[in-house]
């Protein structure tokens, strides 16, 4: 939802170190790799109980998330990259809420459930309008800059970050807010689905 308003800001802040690293060389997708070993590293941490060490490690992956876009943007982005970015974010962002199922499983695993139900719906919505979107040669006006057609919605990047900060905060409402986010993102999911069915109508 504030992705696009976001985004702007996030390009101007990650230039400088963008530049360095593709001044030396260091591609996009390398960049993409280390921040993915990185968020995975979240998942001991907050199932052994350091969630502060596992937002962080979550935040670490996010900002090099946004630095492996900004890097591609400098040297050109590659279908590869694009594909990368996407695919491993995905995953990524499922583990969370199994990290903390193996937290506290009789607390939280119902909730984690349903959260990652709640993930498959947003991301296979979004996956396959890009798919068809592509097809067809639609551009996302509102992310010109983005390696796939990004179909927006309740719950984009920005909130799924405020999400998991707050559940490494105050991991005790893990179950609860899960619950919140899960039941916004099949808002998410639904809008999707309209999107679809109303855009590729007729062909």
């Amino acid at each position: 939802m504030f992705d696009r308003h976001l985004l702007p800001l996030q390009h101007r802040l990650l230039a400088p170190a963008a530049r360095k690293l593709a001044a030396a060389g260091i591609g996009a997708d390398a960049i993409t790799l280390v921040g993915f070993a990185v968020g995975l590293a979240a998942v001991p941490l907050i199932a052994g109980g350091h969630m502060l060490a596992g937002l962080a490690a979550i935040l670490a992956n996010r900002a090099l998330d946004g630095l492996d876009g900004a890097v591609a943007r400098i040297v050109g982005p590659t279908d590869r990259g694009a594909f990368l970015d996407v695919a491993l974010d995905f995953f990524f962002y499922a583990t969370i809420p199994l990290a903390f199922a193996f937290a506290d499983p009789a607390a939280n695993a119902l909730a984690a459930a349903a959260l990652v139900v709640a993930f498959v719906g947003t991301g296979s919505s979004f996956l396959a309008f890009a798919a068809i979107a592509a097809r067809r040669g639609l551009a996302a006006d509102a992310y010109p800059k983005k390696g796939i057609y990004y179909l927006g919605g309740l719950t984009e990047g920005a909130e799924t970050i405020a999400f998991f900060v707050a559940i490494c905060v105050w991991p005790g409402a893990f179950a609860a807010l899960a619950w919140i986010f899960a039941a916004a993102c099949l808002v998410t999911t639904v809008t999707r689905w309209i999107a679809g069915w109303t855009a590729f109508a007729g062909r």
